[in-house]
């Protein structure tokens, strides 16, 4: 295990926007550990990598304490702790895990990977290639699949031979699930959350503007920016994606509880500030090819491809499991967890995350969650 080699970032001015968000190799690493290793696609070719990671608490003797964080899209590592160096945000599920919380780290050896094709430190198309140049547009399509098996090369790295638990929601769940129905044995318990066995094409609808607003952005230059002065990347096109895509991830009653039709000084509805918000904080912490390439993994989520089908791959999964979804969820609706929960076997009917704030609810209604842990792991 080892940190990225030499780099550095590109510093722009208070007023511009770098032309990516991506963590470059060179700046203050924070709590990020690497392991490297080499991967064979699922599409074909062999991808070497590196796999950033965090974690929390100690592993035990015999190494049954382990637990699997995944992240969702536009997440990483920094699953838990404070903003600092290398960690421009504070952890995602920092109220989930720690000392006496569900994932409790004086008792459990807490994991969090970013996701290979990510930005936060694992390869993905804004790291370097082998030839010292930025990967762009020349990094390979990667699947739900290829990740997980970059992630089993860190477990043995750690000495896990088996996962207590595996969870996460949305992309994360995809992973989580993705583990256990790919690796069975290794994974003693799951917890999947607002995910589906496969994407479907209203999800895969929803991710196609988005996929184009990036694409249609001059900035992109085909996936080759990353030469670009601070200002001349793709990040109105990214800006826009991620405005189309919170709009999903949070529930419809809260977006007209909480804004109305507010209008503003500046003849803009309230709620439109709200999302150029999320969309000003994004491009200056995410890189738009990672969003692409993250975003077609997902499309291409399915864990019955090349299984016989979804109610094959879901048999062998033998891990203790709980699915949850979320009553407001229109990303990711409540029958695709109820439909996902009735095909593992023992994992009963699918607990429902009650909540008016959507997809997002599962980063949001941390008792809840919190629960779900404890019942898998009590």
């Amino acid at each position: 295990m080892r940190a990225p080699g030499q780099g550095g970032s590109v510093t722009a001015a208070p007023d511009r926007v770098p032309v990516t968000g991506a963590w470059p190799a060179g700046d203050p690493a924070g709590r990020r550990q690497w392991v490297r290793s080499s991967l064979r696609l699922e599409a074909g070719g062999t991808l070497d990598f590196e796999l950033a990671y965090e974690t929390w608490g100690t592993l035990n003797a015999d190494g049954s304490n382990a637990v699997l964080v995944q992240h969702a899209l536009t997440g990483d590592s920094h699953a838990a702790g404070e903003a600092g160096p290398g960690h421009p945000t504070a952890g995602w599920w920092d109220g989930l895990i720690g000392p006496g919380r569900a994932l409790d780290t004086d008792e459990l050896f807490v994991v969090a990977p970013n996701v290979l094709g990510g930005c936060q430190g694992s390869t993905g198309p804004a790291s370097l290639a082998p030839d010292a140049k930025p990967w762009g547009s020349r990094f390979p399509s990667i699947t739900v699949r290829d990740q997980v098996h970059s992630e089993q090369t860190l477990a043995n790295a750690l000495g896990v031979d088996r996962w207590a638990l595996v969870l996460g929601g949305s992309m994360g769940g995809m992973r989580a699930l993705e583990w256990a129905v790919s690796l069975p044995a290794r994974v003693a318990s799951l917890l999947v959350l607002a995910a589906p066995a496969a994407s479907s094409a209203d999800q895969i609808a929803w991710a196609a503007p988005q996929l184009h607003a990036i694409r249609s952005d001059p900035g992109w230059r085909g996936g080759d920016y990353y030469d670009a002065p601070p200002g001349a990347g793709p990040h109105a096109g990214l800006g826009v994606a991620r405005r189309i895509a919170h709009v999903t991830y949070r529930g419809e009653a809260e977006l007209v509880q909480r804004f109305g039709r507010t209008p503003q000084g500046d003849g803009r509805f309230a709620v439109e500030s709200y999302l150029d918000h999320h969309a000003a904080k994004l491009v200056r912490r995410f890189d738009a090819n990672s969003y692409l390439l993250l975003t077609e993994s997902m499309n291409s989520h399915d864990v019955g491809r090349d299984r016989g089908g979804v109610g094959a791959a879901l048999s062998r999964v033998s891990a203790r499991t709980i699915v949850a979804g979320v009553d407001s969820d229109r990303l990711y609706p409540l029958y695709q967890a109820r439909d996902l929960a009735a095909g593992i076997p023992g994992a009963g009917e699918a607990a429902v995350i009650s909540s008016p704030y959507g997809h997002d609810s599962f980063l949001i209604e941390t008792p809840q969650v919190a629960a779900l842990i404890k019942a898998l792991l009590g």
